[in-house]
């Protein structure tokens, strides 16, 4: 990474650590905990963890980090949309387990050029060896296929099919707020290996797309919360932006 974004995101990281959580985590954080929990003790998630671990490219901002709290985020959102499938241990640790299986399995093939489908096909030759079932595999493939911003989606054939879709979809781009400034675009960045004159020149395109993201949730809870995770981004960008424009002027 260039000195200059390594200078900017330590910037960036002590901007947002002036603005609070986004509150989806307070007013949640029973079904957060319940996520994070399960994730560090199911054996079927820990398995596909160490197989993303070994396979998902973790250079391009969409990596592990990515992966895991989109799984979190993800699971989550399940429990707080559907509490009446959720309310025995069984069904919630099956929703839960979808959830993150899809989380995890999102980006496999994030470098492609239609990756969402391409991760989609990859994720369902990998699902056939852990324990899902034939709709448990189409749920999360659909769900995989549906998540790209702006693109095609498509709707389930079954409540909980739709509702892994959108949970995940909305586990994703709640990390379009803060997270895209304080670790995302540097890792693109670096990647491409982005002139800084060029970025400045992208900086107010990259903006304007991140505040169309701000009306796409699809969850009722997404709707009600999302908006506030991009909020807290385009903040973080704007003061950002101000101290970019400010460094190349010198």
């Amino acid at each position: 990474m260039k000195p200059i974004y390594r200078q900017l995101q330590q910037q960036a990281v002590g901007i947002a650590a002036r603005y609070p959580l986004p509150d989806f985590y307070s007013d949640f954080s029973g079904q957060v905990r319940c996520s994070r929990g399960f994730f560090g003790q199911d054996p079927v998630v820990a398995d596909l963890w160490a197989f993303v671990a070994e396979n998902i490219e973790n250079d391009f901002g969409h990596g592990l980090i990515h992966v895991r709290e989109v799984a979190l985020d993800a699971g989550a959102l399940v429990l707080i949309e559907a509490p009446q499938i959720c309310r025995d241990a069984k069904s919630r640790d099956h929703r839960l387990r979808l959830a993150q299986a899809a989380g995890l399995l999102h980006d496999i093939c994030r470098k492609e050029k239609n990756h969402a489908a391409a991760g989609a096909a990859c994720a369902r030759r990998v699902l056939v060896d852990y324990p899902f079932s034939g709709p448990d595999i189409d749920a999360i493939c659909l769900a995989i296929a549906n998540h790209e911003a702006f693109g095609e989606n498509q709707r389930g054939g079954s409540f909980t099919a739709q509702l892994l879709s959108d949970c995940l979809y909305d586990a994703d781009k709640f990390r379009w707020g803060p997270e895209n400034f304080t670790r995302t675009v540097w890792k693109m960045l670096a990647y491409r290996d982005v002139p800084v004159d060029r970025f400045l020149t992208h900086y107010p395109q990259g903006m304007a797309f991140l505040k169309k993201i701000r009306n796409t949730f699809r969850t009722n809870t997404g709707r009600q919360y999302g908006p506030q995770f991009i909020d807290l981004g385009i903040a973080i960008g704007d003061e950002l932006y101000e101290v970019l424009c400010a460094w190349s002027k010198e």
